[in-house]
Order: C-alpha cells, then structure tokens, then sequence
C-alpha cells in the first residue's frame, strides 16, 4: 500500500509540473524558451537575409533593381512593429513578396510554435519604447 501510494504520490508531482508554464518576459507576450528557441530558428531560416541580429540591410527601403525591396530590419530599426502580431505571423508563413519583397513563405517547414518562437526572438531586440508603440498600435490583436 505504502509502494502504491508513493508512485501515486510520484505520478501526481510529475503531472502537476506539465501545467506550471513559464512566465512571460516582463511586459512582452513571449517566454524566454520562445525567445531562445526563436534565435535557432531565425539563425537557421532568416538570418541570411535578415541578419544574424535581425538588422536587416541597410537600404532596405531603396528597391533592387528587379523593383524588389531588400529584407528590412526586424530588430526594431524599421517597420515591422507597424505589424500586429497576426501579421507577423502571416508574412512569415507566407512570405513578403506581397508587400513587393522577396520573402519567401516558409508554410508548412515551420511550425506554428517555430514561427511564434522567430518573432518572440527579433521582438526581443525591440526596445521598450518600440515594444510599447507596437501593443497601443493593437499589436497583440
């Protein structure tokens, strides 16, 4: 009985650490592990053409001469706070080159959890005070 009882006891303790959940980053919608996460995915799936910091080119607003744009900052410097949230994820499931970019659509090669996680990672890099604009903008909406 005593044996039965302590795996119970085990069963039980190990159940009720599958629904604690991280904690957000203070004031952001992300947890850390998103965060980390993200920084794989985009080193491994953005980064060549958004920088390994999500800097993006420095001319990102003069088209290329195929009238493309190149890929703009995502660390804050450029317009992708301009973007809610659904947006965001929209544009990296389906690519840029509506907006006149030459982003491709990663659909199904990332997750749902992968493409959150590569968002969370260059919104980390936003500052407070972009961060800010982008929620009263209705970012999280």
């Amino acid at each position: 009985m005593i044996f039965r009882t302590g795996i119970v006891l085990i069963l039980a303790l190990g159940l009720a650490g599958c629904f604690e959940t991280e904690s957000k980053v203070e004031g952001r919608w992300y947890t850390q592990a998103q965060v980390d996460l993200g920084k794989m995915v985009f080193s491994d799936n953005c980064a060549t053409c958004h920088g390994a910091g999500a800097q993006g080119t420095k001319e990102w607003r003069k088209p290329l001469p195929n009238g493309k744009y190149p890929p703009p900052p995502l660390n804050g410097d450029a317009h992708a706070w301009h973007h809610p949230l659904k947006g965001l994820k929209a544009t990296v499931q389906e690519g840029g080159a509506k907006f006149g970019g030459t982003m491709p659509g990663f659909g199904t090669l990332l997750s749902e959890n992968e493409r959150e996680a590569a968002i969370a990672f260059f919104q980390s890099k936003w500052s407070s005070e972009i961060y800010q604009m982008w929620l009263d903008r209705g970012g999280l909406r």
